[in-house]
């Protein structure tokens, strides 16, 4: 939460958890045990291949451009990469 704050995301309780969005645009969030990262379409597909990653589906109907990551694969530096691959992406489409 401190590293999304400092970039200026604000914290909005969503999908029964917590989401952070910038600019008014959904960046991340968390989902139970798991991290809920706004990839973008090519960049989601790309995470995919990574062993902790799936697509983000509570509902049933996936969420394009978006991907949940399980506790594993967010311990220690890994999850500042994560929030900044989301941060850029987020960040390149026009505010709300």
């Amino acid at each position: 939460g401190d590293v999304v704050a400092a970039w200026g995301a604000i914290r909005k309780k969503m999908f029964g958890g917590t989401c952070h969005l910038i600019n008014g645009n959904m960046m991340c969030g968390v989902h139970r045990d798991s991290l809920i990262l706004r990839l973008g379409v090519e960049q989601a597909e790309t995470a995919l291949e990574f062993p902790f990653a799936r697509p983000f589906d509570i509902t049933g109907r996936p969420m394009k451009g978006w991907v949940m990551i399980s506790e594993r694969g967010f311990a220690g530096d890994a999850l500042t990469e994560w929030l900044e691959q989301a941060r850029s992406f987020v960040e390149s489409l026009p505010a709300k």
